[in-house]
């Protein structure tokens, strides 16, 4: 199964938290020829079909990455840098980076500091501080003429097709949730029966505090809310279905249960799902899920929501990997939930 093309200009854009436009440019351009697109002053973008009046969903996926800021340019010319969103030192150690610099992509690799025989007997993992970042420069000024404290960027990881439908790419998380929001408006418009007003949300800055949906879920004040986003699958080494339930590839749409989604909406999800036999899974929190529904499900007065996954390995690594098919459940079950949707529709508790 290849990777449907939107998809994969989505996850070749760079868009790290904070500075999403280039891959915003691309999810806005995808919305155009179906739906209503606007945009905030924070860069979350959102698509809006059917009827203009009457209940709203909202459909959020986050289309920040994580990524790398620089933050000072030594005499010598390597970088100094802090991270956008959370990941471990190890992780970076010899990655090429591309930053987005002055005069266009500037190409880098993080380098690490050579440490002592007694500095690597008193710890044995990596620092933020053993890292830096060498673009080629010979010094600072020679730095200075492609880049600038405040750059960003991000690791290459350039989106490939694996046998069995899976994909391996940086930015699954989440270019995968925010793709299947928008798909799953295009086949909503497209079928144009829906009695309620769905709009899909390219949310910004989730990876550094939910900032785009929660203003976004102010703004919008919905009926309704689905939070789309990558889950960590358990059929890897060190997961296991103990922490939050059995989530594997190829399991379909990891559908959350607990305190942040909404009961009633979780069991339409289920509902939907099982009639219309799509595959899935339940996923468990019993607090906060560190998604986006976390702000939603709490703005204004309240907005009844739910939190629906795409199953991935190896997250916030340059090589997630992913099932096209648990992909397609997601759309599915966000089409089918919107499908039973209908202004009497309740969500009191």
């Amino acid at each position: 199964m290849a990777i449907p093309a939107l998809l994969h200009e989505l996850l070749t854009a760079v868009g790290p938290s904070g500075a999403e436009e280039p891959a915003a440019r691309v999810w806005r351009q995808g919305a155009s020829s179906f739906a209503e697109v606007h945009g905030d002053t924070l860069g979350t973008s959102f698509a809006r079909v059917g009827p203009a009046t009457g209940p709203t969903l909202a459909v959020v996926g986050h289309i920040d990455e994580i990524g790398i800021a620089i933050t000072h340019i030594d005499g010598d010319g390597l970088l100094s840098f802090s991270t956008l969103g959370g990941f471990d030192a190890d992780v970076l150690a010899g990655q090429r980076i591309t930053i987005a610099g002055r005069g266009g992509p500037v190409e880098g690799v993080v380098g690490v500091r050579r440490r002592s025989r007694s500095e690597r007997a008193e710890r044995s993992g990596m620092r933020r501080e053993d890292l830096h970042l060498d673009i080629g420069a010979s010094s600072a000024e020679d730095a200075g003429t492609r880049v600038a404290a405040g750059d960003v960027g991000v690791w290459h990881g350039h989106p490939l097709e694996l046998p069995n439908g899976r994909i391996a790419s940086r930015a699954l998380d989440n270019r995968l949730g925010a793709y299947a929001a928008l798909e799953a408006a295009r086949r909503i418009a497209e079928a144009g029966e829906s009695k309620v007003s769905v709009v899909a949300v390219a949310s910004v800055q989730e990876e550094i505090g939910h900032d785009g949906a929660s203003t976004a879920a102010f703004a919008l004040e919905p009926d309704v809310a689905l939070v789309l986003d990558v889950t960590w699958a358990t059929d890897v080494p060190g997961e296991s279905a103990r922490r939050a339930g059995k989530v594997e590839l190829g399991s379909g749409a990891a559908i959350v249960r607990g305190p942040v989604a909404n009961r009633v909406v979780s069991d339409l999800l289920v509902q939907a799902a099982e009639e219309d036999a799509i595959p899935h899974t339940i996923e468990v929190y019993s607090g906060p899920t560190h998604t986006d529904a976390d702000d939603v499900h709490r703005s204004r007065g309240g907005v009844p929501t739910g939190i629906v996954s795409i199953p991935i390995r190896y997250m916030h690594t340059p090589c997630e990997l992913a099932v096209l098919d648990d992909l397609e459940a997601v759309i599915a079950l966000v089409v089918a939930f919107a499908s039973r949707l209908t202004s009497d529709t309740s969500f009191l508790r």
